[in-house]
C-alpha cells in the first residue's frame, strides 16, 4: 500500500467514524385502541384519552402515536 492510499484510507475512516457512532432515536411509544363501535361515536373518550395524555406529557404525533382499530 502506497502513503497517498494509507493517507486516503485512514482519512475516510476519521471522517466517517462519527457518522456511524451516533446513537440511534429512540422508537415513538404506540397505544393501540381497540373498538367494536365506529370512530365517530367515540369523540368523547377520545377527548378524554387525548387530553389524559397531555397532562402526562405525552402529545400524539409529538411523542405518542395512536392506531385505532
Amino acid at each position: 500500500m502506497k502513503r497517498r492510499e494509507f493517507i486516503a484510507l485512514v482519512g475516510g475512516a476519521a471522517v466517517a467514524w462519527p457518522l456511524g457512532a451516533q446513537a440511534q432515536q429512540p422508537a415513538m411509544p404506540v397505544i393501540g385502541y381497540l373498538s367494536p363501535t365506529s370512530f365517530g361515536l367515540l369523540s368523547e373518550r377520545l377527548r378524554g384519552l387525548h387530553q389524559g395524555l397531555k397532562e402526562v406529557g405525552y402529545i400524539v404525533g409529538e411523542n405518542v402515536a395512536i392506531e385505532y382499530r
